[in-house]
């Protein structure tokens, strides 16, 4: 299962920007998707998670009201709206999978996509 990220980018504190997440390979389920981050010195963190049918989400305290995760099962694609940014919301965001091939459980992770929010 590959996960291919777009979406990051650099905008002024106060500004908004959306990441998106899509899966593709061969026959696959997705339980849960998610987002992760990582400054620079830091250890990843997750950010923001929800569940298959999108019915149960998850958000770090540091982003609560602010970022909205969805997802369009459709498309087994994820997204992360990102409002009122900040300098300390600046990392390497990560987006990860929890899945199921006809044969085991897997998880895997997305490249990354670089996120920059200026003072």
């Amino acid at each position: 299962v590959q996960l291919v990220e777009s979406g990051g980018g650099l905008v002024q504190a106060g500004g908004s920007l959306r990441l998106s997440c899509a899966a593709s390979g061969s026959t696959f389920s997705i339980n849960a998707m998610g987002w992760y981050r990582q400054a620079p010195g830091m250890q990843r963190e997750l950010v923001a998670a929800i569940t298959s049918g999108g019915g149960s989400t998850n958000y770090a305290d540091s982003v609560k009201g602010r970022f909205t995760i969805s997802r369009d099962n459709a498309k087994n694609t994820m997204y992360l709206q990102m409002d009122s940014l900040k300098p300390e919301d600046t990392a390497v965001y990560y987006c990860r999978i929890w899945g199921a091939t006809m044969t085991s459980p897997f998880s895997s992770w997305g490249q990354g996509t670089q996120v920059t929010v200026s003072s």
